[in-house]
Parts: structure tokens; C-alpha cells; sequence
């Protein structure tokens, strides 16, 4: 099995170092399709073995599937910049590459929060497809999109994590609740009924202690307590956006 390790990019030059570095030795080629970065992502690419691209940004699903589109070998390792292999999860990537291209693979992602490493607040394990063959594709207008593997194919499981680098701060945080919760808004827009205040409040007030308290939220200490309670929040926000645009 040859792997095309793919990556869509916009201003990652805090994080992409180090997710190109982790796929040294198990990519046989890495694509970059970068939507008109202003900072230093593509000189940053550059120091490294990649086929560097630039395309006007098309949205998650279609950026992601133009980028799938220009890999050379059949089967996709679909990577976000902010993202890393974990030595143990290269370690289980290396050991498949003798099977065949009938499989697609899942992994566990571990998110780092502010310096922390998030373990539970149903974060963890944050279970993702990421190897599959490439005639597998992207599909969903937004932000939340999924794969269309088909119900027969058979997903093999590996060990080890793919570390996620979310939020370096809460304010980072914030600006993405508020940007997440428009799209998410603007989504639902053609496809819901209106929701009513009270139950805005039931909604944000249960994720909460789902999260915190049934999911062990409270387990992660003070960046647990602060992933359960900006989650609640955007719960909130999302529904109250809905709601503002309904009345």
C-alpha cells in the first residue's frame, strides 16, 4: 500500500511543521492545497518533500476533495494541519502498509486544549476515518463533514492517537464558537423548526452536565470544567442564533 498524505491549509504556520514532520517515513507523497495563506505556510512547505498547491477556498468537503483529486497513489491519508501522527499510531500505520486497498482505517484522535491534553468531556476517544481509498469522498456543505463509505466496507481499527492541537487560548476559543455557530445556524436555516427559549436553555444546561458529569469532564481538572462549560455555551449560541433569525 502506497499512502498520498493530503492536507488543506490556510495560515498554518504555527502548526504545519510539525504535522508534516510526523509523516516522514510513512507518506509516499504529501499534497498541500493551501487557500491563499498570507503568512509563512508555504515557505514552511517548502522546506519539506511536498506538492504544494493554491486554490481559492471552496469549502471543507470540496477543498478537501480537489485536494484528494491530484494525489498519485490510490489510497488517502486524510491529515488537518493542526494534527500530528503519534509515534505509536506511525508505528500501526507502517504495519498495514502490506495490505491491499479494500479497507478504510480509524484511529483515536487526542486533543490538546491550552497546553492540555483532553481526555474525557466526550472528546476522547474522538474516533475518525482518515485512510480510505480515494474514489471514497467528502460530502457536507460546512463545517461537519463525513465520508461516503460505503455500509459494506470493512473499517480496521489501529492503536495509537492522532494528536489534535485545538485552541492555544480561550479567547481563540470564543472567535471559533461564534464563527462555528453562524455556519451552524446558516445550515439549519432551510431544515428546522424554531426552537423555543426554554428549551435553548434545557439544551445548553444538559450538555453540560453530560459532558462534565456522565462523560468525566471533571476528571481533565480546570481545562475539563472550561471544555464542558465553552461547549454549553456554544450549544447556547447556536440555538440562540436560530431562534434571532426566526423572529
Amino acid at each position: 500500500m502506497q499512502l498520498s498524505a493530503v492536507i488543506i491549509t490556510f495560515n498554518e504556520e504555527r502548526n504545519i511543521e510539525r504535522c508534516l514532520l510526523s509523516l516522514q517515513g510513512i507518506a509516499d507523497e504529501i499534497i498541500v492545497v493551501d487557500s491563499l495563506s498570507t503568512d509563512k505556510t508555504e515557505a514552511i512547505c517548502r522546506k519539506f518533500d511536498v506538492k504544494f498547491y493554491k486554490q481559492e477556498w471552496l469549502g471543507y468537503s470540496a477543498q478537501k476533495n480537489y485536494a484528494n483529486s491530484l494525489a498519485s497513489f490510490p489510497m488517502i491519508l486524510s491529515i488537518d494541519a493542526d494534527e500530528a501522527l503519534s509515534e505509536h499510531l506511525r508505528q500501526s500505520i507502517r504495519a498495514i502498509k502490506a495490505e491491499d486497498n479494500s479497507k478504510a482505517y480509524s484511529f483515536n484522535r487526542l486533543t490538546n486544549y491550552c497546553g492540555r491534553w483532553i481526555k474525557h468531556c466526550g472528546w476522547y476517544p474522538d474516533t475518525k476515518v482518515r485512510i480510505f481509498n480515494k474514489e471514497i469522498y467528502w460530502q457536507g456543505e460546512q463545517v461537519h463533514e463525513t465520508l461516503s463509505i460505503p455500509p459494506n466496507m470493512t473499517i480496521k481499527h489501529l492503536k495509537g492517537d492522532l494528536l489534535h492541537f485545538s485552541y492555544y487560548s480561550i479567547s481563540e476559543h470564543l472567535r471559533q464558537i461564534d464563527r462555528f455557530t453562524d455556519i451552524a445556524a446558516a445550515e439549519s436555516k432551510n431544515n428546522r423548526r424554531k426552537p423555543c427559549f426554554i428549551g435553548i436553555i434545557a439544551r445548553s444546561k444538559w450538555k453540560f452536565v453530560r459532558d462534565y458529569f456522565f462523560k468525566l469532564g471533571f476528571l481533565d481538572g480546570k481545562m475539563g470544567y472550561q471544555v464542558c462549560k465553552l461547549s454549553s455555551w456554544a450549544t447556547y449560541i447556536k440555538y440562540a442564533k436560530i431562534y434571532e433569525q426566526d423572529s
